[in-house]
């Protein structure tokens, strides 16, 4: 059992990580692995990916409600690219389970990295032609959504820095189309994950609520406040790989 402070860092994590993804619109669930790590103080790091991928699943309902206003979801697409992810999950969290715990820490740490080269790399390539999900091939939607179920299951990440980018390469839809869907398939990988963590004993309950309610109240504060930083939204993105990849080097360099 953790110590009440604990628990409030828990819940004050889960308002920053649950107002970035308000703001920027994915990504910031990346952050609450390291923040349940070195911020809360979890000892296993295996408490730490199970616990936090239920946080993660947990924001990313609350960023979808608000995201059904504005867009509607290609479901066909997110029906494939999620029934692929989650079987996938379900082994990764297995593999997961069984590497040491300073191991998996490592290759955590590096995946950070390479999410953060991502975002930003993302800033400077034009969008694509946007057409239909119904053209999307259901071959790719299932290659891309295994390969990022796996990684998702694995880590215990949402994984929307590739969930987005898989969607648009598998189908050409909008990107706000992709970003909604992706928003249901982070959800169904994290529930995924934290189950099979949860049937190990490598979920902290008490601390998922605590993360989850500051999550809530967060994400919620930070879809209000996404019309009026619209217009910095590619700022708002290039602090956030920042703060990322900052994540990452101070996880490698532990």
């Amino acid at each position: 059992m953790l110590d009440p402070v604990q628990y409030a860092l828990g819940a004050t994590s889960g308002s920053i990580v649950g107002l970035i993804l308000g703001l920027a619109g994915g990504g910031g669930s990346i952050l609450a692995i390291p923040m349940l790590i070195h911020v809360v103080g979890l000892r296993n790091v295996h408490v730490a990916v199970g616990t936090g991928a239920f946080a993660v699943a947990a924001c990313s309902l609350v960023n979808l409600v608000g995201h059904l206003r504005v867009a509607r979801i290609p479901w066909h697409a997110a029906g494939w690219f999620g029934i692929a992810g989650i079987l996938a999950a379900l082994l990764g969290a297995d593999l997961g389970k069984r590497l040491d715990g300073s191991r998996l820490q490592f290759l955590f740490a590096l995946v950070m990295l390479a999410a953060a080269a991502l975002m930003v790399r993302r800033r400077f390539v034009p969008p694509g032609p946007a057409s239909s999900a119904k053209h999307g091939s259901v071959s790719r939607l299932v290659g891309y959504g295994g390969a990022t179920g796996l990684m998702s299951g694995f880590f215990g990440i949402g994984g929307g820095f590739l969930v987005v980018p898989g969607l648009v390469a598998a189908t050409g839809m909008p990107l706000i189309s992709a970003v909604g869907c992706s928003l249901v398939v982070i959800a169904a990988f994290g529930i995924t994950t934290g189950l099979s963590y949860a049937l190990s004993h490598l979920v902290d309950w008490s601390l998922v609520l605590a993360f989850v309610t500051g999550g809530a109240g967060g994400g919620l504060i930070g879809l209000r406040l996404r019309s009026a930083c619209a217009a910095r939204k590619g700022l708002l993105e290039t602090v956030l790989a920042a703060l990322i990849a900052g994540a990452g080097l101070a996880m490698l360099f532990r």
